[in-house]
């Protein structure tokens, strides 16, 4: 099966009559693209910033009704976008209590095996630490290297320049990413606890050095949010095919 990787051949382009029947495409630009005719019997598309525009599909923009039925599969999810600290709080709480009964679910056996092209578990848990990592002791908090050694970056960091002697080479044990990922969470809890309305209006630079924005401390926080209910909406849908 023939692989088309890091061109734009196709930008613009017009496929007629054209099979593209069980093609995957993955961290692909699929932006404004049009389809009319179309057979989608099957079609599986999954995307972290689909709430950021519209998908429409025979006339109708489906993404509020993807965001409502998510909210519906993770109660408290609706509470990621909170404004206020108590209902940033909150969020939190209903975020960790559904990670518990996820990772308190997840049989050992199944805690490493991951779907193709997906993280693991453990892998997943490591990324988490490393947002909080990033948004809550990078930007928020302006630790200089805020990231811990077993923090799992996302897939190409390296290419972007960022240093990756940062992290250990070598996978640790589930126990050690446990302990360390409480650690991560027993700071985002006391931090909500006595954060004030003034506080999240405050100004920080991206963690990722990017300087096209710079979000508030609410805005950090949000961003973890997203990343908790995000996250355990792919674990759970791998472990689900792994089970």
């Amino acid at each position: 099966m023939a692989t088309h990787s890091g061109d734009r051949d196709f930008e613009n382009a017009t496929f007629v009559r054209t099979n593209f029947r069980g093609a995957t495409l993955r961290s692909c630009d699929v932006s404004g693209v049009t389809m009319r005719s179309v057979d989608v019997g099957g079609l599986d598309i999954d995307s972290h910033d689909l709430f950021f525009g519209t998908l429409v599909v025979n006339g109708v923009d489906v993404v509020p009704l993807v965001n409502a039925e998510l909210d519906r599969q993770f109660p408290g999810r609706e509470l990621q976008s909170s404004q206020t600290p108590a209902g940033l709080r909150d969020g939190w709480v209903a975020a960790q209590a559904a990670w518990d009964t996820t990772v308190t679910n997840t049989p050992p056996e199944l805690v490493d095996a991951h779907v193709e092209h997906e993280w693991s578990l453990a892998e997943t848990l490591r990324h988490l630490v490393l947002a909080t990592d990033a948004w809550l002791n990078g930007a928020i908090k302006g630790v200089e290297q805020p990231f811990h050694e077993i923090g799992q970056i996302f897939t190409g960091a390296a290419e972007m320049g960022f240093d990756m002697s940062i992290f250990r080479a070598d996978a640790p044990e589930f126990e050690e990413i446990l302990a360390v990922r409480a650690e991560r969470q027993q700071q985002v809890t006391e931090f909500l606890a006595t954060v004030t309305p003034e506080q999240l209006a405050e100004k920080r630079d991206n963690p990722w050095g990017e300087d096209d924005w710079h979000p508030t401390v609410g805005d950090c926080v949000r961003v973890i949010l997203e990343e908790e209910w995000a996250h355990l909406r792919y674990v759970r849908r791998d472990l689900a095919l792994l089970g």
